[in-house]
């Protein structure tokens, strides 16, 4: 579909990281590559809700996940490693699932600072580098290996790892696939394309063997493309807009209902609808700042 003239409506402020937990060395090899002559404190990525109401998030080149208290006045350094984690997703025993670009999957338990691979490749091969990932409602895994692809080079896949182990390559020609989520009723797989400025949809239930079929749900322009995605219970669509500084907030059928901007930032990295659906947050990786859209307005 293409974009009509939805309402502009601004976020606000709920979390910034603390100076505090500001990194101070030399850029590591993924700022180095991606963000050639910066120096970044952080890169905030990968919003999820624990089952505890607090906010988990990642910083890529460094790490590090954070833990943000319920009202945003206070934030943890739960976990540090080296690795460059990227997604989250939790374990329905708590745990958490860890996508790294580096190092493939990983299961976290944070009570207790104990770190496990998952799953590091496929077809005896690294993968090329994780982007995000989603548990569905069957338990299995949905994650993103999008390494360099582009679309001079549209060789980015999507994988389901079933809670057996069983791990299947569900889409091999994605330029650059980011954000996974699943739809509110189970049948359907959201995908971020990011260098193709898109958001895909395929049906959950795979065929018996061979690729699934894939279309467009949303086609953007500007910025850098969609990167985190969520769903709320109701079924509407969350969509980071990396580098346009917003989120846009799609329906159950997918009717774009507005574009919800985040003011002073422009690395939109990552979106999660509270649990109770009634605010949507939205990470600014530039800012290092969470901000929050009341969706009772």
């Amino acid at each position: 579909m293409t974009l009509l003239s939805p309402s502009t409506v601004d976020s606000v402020p709920f979390s910034t990281l603390p100076e505090s937990f500001h990194y101070q060395g030399e850029p590591t090899a993924w700022t180095r590559i991606t963000r050639p002559g910066m120096r970044l404190h952080s890169f905030l990525e990968g919003l999820v809700i624990s089952p505890e109401g607090n906010l988990l998030l990642t910083d890529v080149p460094h790490g590090r996940i954070f833990s943000v208290s319920p009202d945003g006045s206070h934030w943890q350094e739960k976990f540090v490693y080296d690795g460059e984690p990227h997604g989250l997703t939790f374990l329905p025993d708590g745990r958490v699932v860890v996508a790294d670009y580096r190092r493939g999957l990983l299961v976290v338990d944070l009570f207790s600072g104990s770190m496990e691979p998952l799953c590091s490749g496929y077809n005896t091969e690294n993968f090329r580098g994780l982007s995000d990932l989603v548990a569905d409602q069957d338990g299995a895994i949905w994650f993103t290996d999008s390494g360099r692809s582009s679309l001079s080079d549209p060789t980015g896949r999507l994988f389901r790892v079933s809670p057996a182990g069983e791990l299947r390559c569900v889409l091999d020609n994605v330029p650059y696939p980011n954000g996974v989520a699943i739809s509110a009723d189970g049948a359907n797989v959201f995908v971020a394309v990011t260098r193709g400025n898109a958001v895909w949809r395929l049906a959950r239930a795979l065929p018996a063997s061979g690729k699934p079929m894939a279309g467009i749900y949303l086609q953007l322009s500007g910025g850098l493309g969609p990167d985190g995605l969520s769903v709320s219970s109701s079924g509407m669509l969350a969509v980071a807009h990396a580098q346009a500084g917003c989120a846009w907030l799609l329906d159950e059928v997918g009717q774009v209902q507005s574009r919800i901007r985040t003011p002073g930032g422009l690395w939109t990295t990552s979106v999660r609808f509270s649990r109770d659906a009634q605010t949507l947050y939205i990470v600014d990786a530039q800012t290092a700042t969470i901000f929050k859209h009341s969706l009772t307005q």
